[in-house]
């Protein structure tokens, strides 16, 4: 079999061990070729591929980012993108292509899909937001940097006595910020599923000040809003492929929480780092499970399917249902985070539920 690959959209931690473990079970334990295509669709348009083998992908397990290289361009973008497409299955003699991507890279694996061309997915996003898998690789590995740098700005904001927003990633969903929030012990989460109120958040500040606590950590989702008619933020731009370009939330915050509340307030914004670098053991595992996993679906000729993570075991699930929904931060994880937040007047008990059972008093 001749098996196409491509890495799709944003870089992320553990794209490399797909490509490596997709190539490794090609080539050694089903004797198929695999083709690299490079810059995502548009190598596959403009015909600039490599062929990959067991010795190309020596040493790439470790290494952060794409050894194909990436991009945004597809073929849905270019009046003769089909056709484009269909003369590369043509002139390689492919029987399949594994596109690995995320919402917008699935989108066009269903829609190839749909015009009769034999594809798999593989889902990849930093924020961890596609549906029917329980979690994508790299989003270990961006939990694990914005904890690190959590742990850090915690001293110089006690040293100060500083508020310090930090900014992640998470354009439409929380996960990087309330998992790396949690696990970095900070004070104050605030996610794109719940619109936050500006007053509310500086109450909690002052509150937590007044009780002796002189340094405090929010995090914050770079797609994070406030609830409607409560704080004005400027509309973001949009890029060519109709993406909005967001960040500046945290500048934002932390001006408005200087102004509000008369506390010195500084703003990091992790950003790209979260994307870059090694990989954590989890990704590197998931990862490759993956690229296993798909050339094993399109053996099986498993057209229009993604491979995805569930209950521990890899399984396959239509594109079209992966692509239907976003996922969201479980609503155990938002109780969770509510029960760590600084307390106010009227959080009499922070996080239960309402249907909870009134608790005992001792």
């Amino acid at each position: 079999m001749r098996i196409g690959i491509l890495t799709g959209g944003g870089d992320c931690p553990g794209l490399n061990a797909v490509i490596r473990g997709a190539t490794r079970a090609a080539e050694v334990t089903y004797d198929s070729t695999v083709i690299g295509f490079r810059n995502a669709w548009r190598g596959v348009m403009d015909n600039d591929y490599e062929i990959l083998d067991v010795d190309r992908c020596r040493g790439i397990l470790p290494l952060g980012g794409t050894i194909l290289g990436t991009s945004r361009d597809q073929p849905f973008a270019h009046e003769d993108g089909l056709k484009r497409v269909r003369k590369a299955y043509d002139r390689h003699g492919l029987d399949a292509i594994i596109g690995i991507g995320g919402e917008g890279s699935m989108g066009v694996v269903n829609r190839l899909h749909e015009n009769g061309f034999p594809v798999i997915g593989v889902p990849k996003t930093i924020d961890n937001d596609i549906s029917l898998t329980e979690m994508t690789f790299g989003f270990q590995t961006a939990v694990q940097i914005c904890t690190d740098a959590i742990d850090r700005l915690h001293t110089t904001a006690e040293s100060h006595h500083r508020v310090l927003v930090v900014e992640v990633m998470g354009r439409h969903v929380g996960h990087i910020a309330i998992w790396s929030g949690l696990a970095g012990g900070a004070a104050i989460t605030i996610v794109p599923e719940e619109p936050f109120d500006i007053d509310e958040v500086c109450e909690r500040i002052v509150h937590r000040h007044k009780k002796g606590r002189f340094a405090t950590i929010v995090v914050v989702a770079e797609g994070a809003l406030p609830k409607t008619g409560t704080m004005e933020i400027p509309a973001p731009e949009v890029d060519k492929y109709g993406h909005k370009i967001l960040g500046g939330i945290g500048s934002i915050l932390a001006r408005e929480i200087q102004g509000r509340t008369g506390i010195e307030s500084r703003m990091t914004a992790l950003g790209h780092i979260q994307r870059g670098g090694s990989p954590v053991a989890f990704d590197r595992v998931l990862g490759t499970r993956f690229g296993v996993a798909a050339v094993e679906a399109a053996l099986d000729g498993a057209w229009g399917q993604m491979v995805a993570l569930q209950k521990g075991r890899i399984e396959r699930v239509p594109v079209a249902e992966a692509i239907g929904s976003l996922k969201m931060v479980d609503a155990d994880l938002l109780r969770l985070n509510a029960m760590f937040q600084p307390r106010i007047p009227g959080d009499e008990h922070p996080g239960l539920p309402a249907d909870a059972p009134t608790p005992v008093e001792h």
